[in-house]
């Protein structure tokens, strides 16, 4: 897979750069060629810092080596106030911007562009923690049977929900993969047999997906028959007629246009689903990622397992999903126990 680029990071090199800007420009370059982080990673370090370059520039200040720690806490201050123009960011969006501010500072310092880190004592706030969306496997299955498989979308769709859940995929992650990615279940030998086998035993090797998440880090997921019968219909049945309308791509899930689906169109086709399951409460693409989490932690998965099927570099960031448990576990008994209240 190709390294990402980052299109908004191309359209600041168009335009005329302050001192400051071309600082940023110079980190975001850092991130992309040395970092190789995602294009959607990149595009909002890009948003936040042009915030911030902006905000700066009110303050009369284009040079990264005028900035102080007072100028940050007045921009996070101005994050959680807005204007007239610029709605308040919630707790959460304002730590996010100070994590791309603070990075920003730390690389001017190593790279000689500074001669003091401004935000090293800038700590970014503290959201509360929200514990992950899952929905039951009941409305999981309803959302799964929604498309109609009569259609050449709707079997591309089914496929498409069908591993969402089956992987536990992001949602960008799942538009990127490739025809090549995807590794069939096949028949090995196995060594050990009995004293009257004559043959070797076949074991069935699970389908396997390669998939490139966060910083185009790689990780092989095991694929679900139901999603692998889902994926071979629509390989089948739907898109060679969907490919034949574009000019040809390596992309497993395509458009109407024969062109790589894109995350937009991934989500209007979970949200023509909710629909027609008659789904009332919101469900996005990360709902099936928690969902997936969840139901294999409550089937008696390894969090360590889990870790690495989600592709989280941290065991910490796994951790949530077994509050999510714990918390399912306390609702059942609140309502079922005799004497739980």
């Amino acid at each position: 897979m190709s390294r990402p680029t980052a299109s908004a990071l191309t359209q600041a090199e168009e335009k005329p750069l302050t001192p400051l800007g071309r600082s940023v420009q110079k980190y975001l370059s850092h991130l992309v060629i040395e970092r190789g982080l995602a294009t959607n990673t990149v595009d909002s370090y890009t948003r936040d810092l042009n915030r911030y370059e902006h905000y700066l520039a009110e303050q009369g200040v284009i040079d990264a080596h005028r900035i102080t720690t007072k100028h940050i806490r007045d921009f996070a201050v101005s994050l959680a106030t807005g204007n007239v123009e610029v709605k308040p960011l919630s707790t959460r969006s304002i730590a996010r911007v100070l994590v791309a501010v603070r990075g920003a500072h730390k690389f001017w310092l190593i790279e000689g562009i500074t001669t003091t880190d401004a935000a090293a004592t800038v700590a970014p706030p503290t959201p509360a923690q929200r514990l992950p969306k899952a929905i039951s496997l009941e409305r999981v299955q309803k959302l799964l049977e929604a498309p109609d498989s009569s259609t050449a979308t709707g079997l591309r769709d089914r496929a498409i929900l069908e591993f969402l859940y089956s992987t536990g995929a992001r949602i960008s992650e799942v538009t990127n993969v490739d025809l090549d990615d995807l590794s069939r279940t096949r028949a090995t030998a196995n060594s050990s047999q009995d004293a009257e086998a004559t043959e070797p035993l076949a074991t069935q090797v699970p389908a396997v997906v390669r998939l490139f998440g966060k910083g185009n880090k790689e990780r092989i997921v095991p694929v679900g028959s139901y999603a692998l019968k889902a994926i071979d219909d629509y390989l089948v049945r739907a898109r060679p007629e969907l490919a034949a309308k574009g000019k040809g791509t390596p992309a497993l899930f395509v458009n109407a246009r024969g062109s790589r689906l894109t995350r937009q169109g991934a989500w209007l086709i979970l949200k023509k689903a909710c629909d027609r399951a008659q789904l009332a409460e919101e469900i996005s693409p990360h709902t099936l990622r928690h969902s997936y989490a969840t139901h294999l932690l409550e089937g008696g998965a390894d969090i360590r397992v889990v870790q690495e099927l989600l592709g989280h570099a941290s065991v910490n960031t796994t951790q949530i999903y077994t509050k999510v448990t714990a918390h399912t576990l306390r609702e059942v008994f609140a309502a079922a126990h005799p004497r739980a209240r």
